[in-house]
């Protein structure tokens, strides 16, 4: 597979990880079609790239189905989907309110874990259509964990559930997808310098910088962004999750 012949569905696609990916794909010429909530700025990030945008839900199994049968409408077929929608707000399990909320929990797992195996599932319908290539290749689907799936920290359960959850469903879904020739990766970030992380103050946000190895700085939306196109064009990769976190460990 080539980013230049590449039709791609980016979930979270209006800002952060799923906004820098689908500048990099679209500046490498494959056809991006943005799922997100925000339709004012993911409209006008897909028309800044040349791209294509559906509103979307991603916990939402019409909503999803409608978005997948718009980018193929739009783009004639479907050979990637990057899931990079989510959310990652934190509560201890318990705290001086009382008890985790359960609707809290179950809030983070509809949209970080259930939301990417939906995006996946849909996608995969459609991937399974396409003409293999050479090596039997019909596409790659690419989810987003976290490093908190390995080592989350204090107030994380719910976001690191879900995580977990991503990086458990990674080798399975593969050999699920094998014989049909989609492989399935799973990228675990570190601290990048998102939207989230960017409205935390200065000086949280430079001790979490120092807190990596090296090096010691909060990881670009764009390294990201050029780790997937990287995972999509190099075939043999296939049910492995990787890290990118500069050697952080959490603690």
């Amino acid at each position: 597979m080539h980013l230049n012949t590449t039709a791609a569905v980016i979930t979270g696609g209006a800002s952060g990880l799923g906004e820098a990916t689908a500048r990099h794909f679209a500046a490498h010429g494959a056809q991006v079609t943005i799922l997100d909530r925000d339709a004012e700025r993911g409209r006008a990030v897909a028309a800044e790239i040349g791209g294509h945008f559906a509103e979307t839900n991603v916990a939402d199994e019409a909503s999803v189905q409608a978005a997948i049968d718009h980018a193929v409408a739009q783009m004639g077929r479907i050979t990637c989907a990057v899931n990079c929608a989510g959310i990652g707000t934190a509560e201890k399990t318990i705290h001086k309110g009382g008890a985790h909320s359960l609707d809290h929990y179950r809030r983070i797992i509809d949209i970080n874990l259930t939301g990417s195996f939906n995006v996946a599932r849909l996608a995969a319908v459609e991937m399974a259509k396409n003409e293999p290539e050479a090596d039997g290749a019909r596409g790659v689907i690419i989810n987003t964990a976290s490093v908190a799936a390995f080592d989350g920290q204090k107030g994380q359960v719910g976001y690191a559930s879900s995580k977990g959850g991503i990086v458990g469903m990674t080798l399975p879904m593969a050999r699920d997808l094998a014989r049909d020739g989609i492989r399935v990766m799973t990228i675990a970030p570190g601290t990048f310098m998102t939207p989230m992380l960017a409205s935390l103050p200065d000086e949280v946000q430079k001790q979490l910088a120092a807190d990596v190895p090296c090096p010691p700085r909060l990881g670009d939306p764009s390294e990201y962004a050029r780790l997937a196109g990287f995972i999509v064009e190099m075939g043999y990769l296939n049910g492995e999750v990787i890290r990118i976190d500069g050697a952080l460990r959490m603690r």
